[in-house]
This record gives C-alpha cells, structure tokens and sequence, in this order.
C-alpha cells in the first residue's frame, strides 16, 4: 500500500541438463512438437513481473533514484519509517542474503538477524505468497544493479521506536501462514483472491485502521481514511460506496488496468497502484482479481443518507452558492446535470464516490484537481484543474455540497473548516 506502502514473487527446477538428454534421445516428432510450445519465463522474468504486482517500487524507489535503493519516507501516525535498500549490494541491501532468508522476512515480518518488522512492510499480507513466488522475486531482486546505500534509521517517537511491542501488536493482528485455496471456488477466483489478499496488499488501505495501526479480519474491505494521506479508500463490499457487486466485470477490469471505466476513474493513491502495478499485469489475473473483487460479500457500509426534510438555511444558501459555481466552473466538462461525458469525464449524478460517508475525496479533487495514471491502455488520460487558487474555503464547501446532494445524489453537505482542514494538510 494503498496510502492508497513495500514487497512483491515461481522457482524454476534446475533440470536443464537432463532435459537437453532427453531431448538428444527423443524421436524427431516429440523434438518438433517441443519446439513450437511456447517459451516459459525465465525465473527472474516471473519475479518481475511478480515485483510490478506486489508494487515494490511504489515504498523501496524515491522518484528519479535508483531503482530498489530504498530510503523513501513513510509517514505515520507514530513517526517517519524509512523504506530499506533490497538491491544485491552485500554490506547496504539485500546481497548477502539467501533465499531462505527472504521467504522468512515475507512470511514472518522478521528480518534475517531476527528483530521484527514494522508492519508498514505488509507482512501481514506477504505471508499469503507461496515459497515459489517468493523465491522468484528474490531472484528478481538479485538481477537488479546493486547500490552502495545505507538504509536510514527510522524516526518514531517514544514508545514505538520500541520493537518489543510489536509483539502485542502480532499478536492481535498477523496470522501468519501461506494462501490456501477455497476448494468451493473456481480456479479463476482463487488467483484473484491470492493476488488480492496477498502480493496486492490491498486490505492494507481499503480496510479501517485503529489506533493501534492495525485492522481487524471481520471489516476486511469496510474502507477507511488512509493515514497520513487525506485520502478515503472506499469500501469494497459497500454497494453505497465502492462496492463492485453490480459492476459489470469489464468495467472492474478497466478501472484496475486502464485507471478509467464507464462506472469511475482512479486518483491519488490508487492511480499510483495502476500506473506502477496494476497495468503491468496480465489480461487473466486483471479479469481475476476483479471476480474475486465482484464476489466480496455485500454489506450497507456507513450510512450516508442526509437527514430527509428540508435542507437547513445554511445548507440550502450553500447549495445555491454551488450550483452557482458549478455552473460557471464544471459543468463544461461534466455536463449541466452532472451526467459527464464518458470516460474522460466522469459522471457525477448518482456517482458513489461522491456521495459516500466521507467527503474527503471529492473536497480533494476540488482543491488539487488531478489525472487519472497515463497507462498502456489510455496513455494520454484526461485529468481535472486544481481551484485551490481560484475559491475560497466557502466557495470549495458550497460547490462539493451542491454535487454531494443534487441530482439523486444522497451525501450529507460539507463545511469550509472541513476544506480548511484538507487545504493545509495538503501544503507542502
């Protein structure tokens, strides 16, 4: 994760000698036949591609360094982490270890000397990928240029910069163990489910985290506020938010690979798991996880519904003040009565992402403005201009009601300290 956060994996048999003798035996028709079967990847090839969907680079890359080299920050509520180098370098990354010693690091959260991972690392989903996989990443890993660069200490205030008390905090919250196929469920669904829950990460934002830092495995997939980030993950399992139960499945599929669809586009920190993740991955686990996504079981989520009756005077002066500027502002783009004009634009009558329980994206999206990920599949993506420079705080909180409450759709309104609040979190 995502905030929208670290690692990501098949082992090839060395029986290459034996398969040449076998070959050099073997009648002309076999030789023939085995000739035009199609070329398997090589072992460091599947860790690649296995890497890309783990999306290691999104925590162990600073923008414009070397790749793998680490020291990226990570803000959390308890302090700055800092990514460590993975490349093959012996005395500042991960060139002395074996593969015995990276399978364990994913599968237990502990590090070769023995001492306990922060679980910024998500171990608690990597231990889902299986020894094969972990095995191909590392040797991934190993091909890639070695860099001579320590790894920073992290900054984390009293008492989390204490290790021991991760102890309490596995206890509550890792279950330690490799993905185990559901025998109910077809093949398909158990890739996705093992690309979702595992090398994707993808509870790690899209589930409620409590003060602790931990989530809870009955509201997997309920959303929640990413720390640090002032971004909202919607929920995945609420038809009311981002739940995919009526989606159709190609839809599903073009919002993960592409970043836009016929029913939403991607931003902030999900944009950044598509453009560095999820485009990269093949047609049939894409179409994958989305089954799985579309199976998750459906709840109502947080209600979202205003109150009914009248709108307050306040709320209706702020309507009036929205609809004003949206008129003046938006509606080129997304159309008189928020219909928006698909994909670029998309529409804002009856969306779900606007009107959920939290106004945080769609305030953000008005402030920031922001583009989908340029992707194989839509390189040049429309995108929305940033008004943090153009409206005031009142002016951003009337124009975010208007959409929130018009034309069906079933937010609550929004107050300019809310926006105020966002505005200065978001200042560098």
């Amino acid at each position: 994760m995502s905030t929208r956060t670290l690692l990501r994996n098949a082992v090839v048999a060395a029986g290459l000698l034996m398969v040449l003798a076998t070959a050099a035996r073997a009648p002309l028709r076999a030789q023939t036949s085995a000739a035009k079967a199609p070329a398997q990847p090589s072992v460091v090839d599947r860790g690649r591609y296995l890497a890309q969907a783990g999306d290691c680079i999104a925590c162990h890359t600073i923008p414009g360094a070397k790749i793998f080299s680490g020291n990226r920050p990570m803000p959390t509520p308890f302090g700055t982490l800092y990514s460590p180098n993975i490349t093959p370098d012996r005395e500042t990354g991960i060139g002395s270890w074996s593969a015995d010693d990276f399978y364990t690091m994913m599968h237990t959260g502990r590090s070769p000397k023995g001492y306990l991972l922060y679980p910024a690392m998500p171990y608690a989903s990597y231990t889902k990928v299986t020894r094969a996989d972990s095995d191909a990443i590392f040797a991934y890993l190993r091909s890639v240029p070695p860099v001579r660069q320590a790894s920073r200490e992290h900054d984390l205030r009293f008492p989390y910069n204490n290790r021991a008390l991760l102890i309490g905090w596995r206890t509550l919250y890792f279950q330690e163990g490799e993905y185990q196929p559901d025998r109910s469920q077809s093949v398909e669904w158990n890739r996705g489910a093992y690309l979702v829950q595992g090398l994707g990460h993808c509870a790690m934002c899209h589930t409620p985290i409590n003060a602790l830092g931990g989530s809870s495995q009955e509201k997997a997939f309920q959303g929640g506020l990413i720390p640090m980030q002032n971004w909202y993950a919607p929920s995945l399992t609420s038809n009311r938010e981002a739940g995919l139960g009526n989606w159709a499945l190609q839809d599903i599929v073009d919002l993960l690979q592409k970043g836009v669809s016929n029913r939403g586009t991607v931003y902030g920190p999900m944009a950044e798991v598509t453009f560095n993740s999820l485009q990269f991955m093949s047609d049939d686990d894409v179409r994958a996880m989305a089954v799985y996504l579309k199976s998750l079981p459906a709840d109502q989520g947080p209600a979202s519904d205003p109150a009914e009756g009248p709108l307050r005077a306040d709320v209706n002066q702020a309507y009036s003040e929205g609809r004003r500027i949206y008129a003046a502002r938006c509606a080129s783009c997304h159309g008189a009565e928020g219909r928006g004009k698909l994909p670029h634009y998309p529409p804002l009558a009856r969306n779900q992402s606007i009107g959920m329980s939290s106004a945080v994206n769609p305030i953000r999206m008005v402030l920031n403005g922001g583009y989908p990920p340029g992707t194989r599949r839509n390189p040049m993506p429309y995108g929305m201009p940033p008004f943090a420079q153009e409206l005031n705080d009142n002016e951003i909180a009337s124009v975010v009601t208007f959409i929130r409450t018009a034309w069906g759709n079933r937010g609550a309104p929004v107050t300019a300290r809310e926006v105020n609040e966002l505005r200065s979190a978001t200042v560098e």
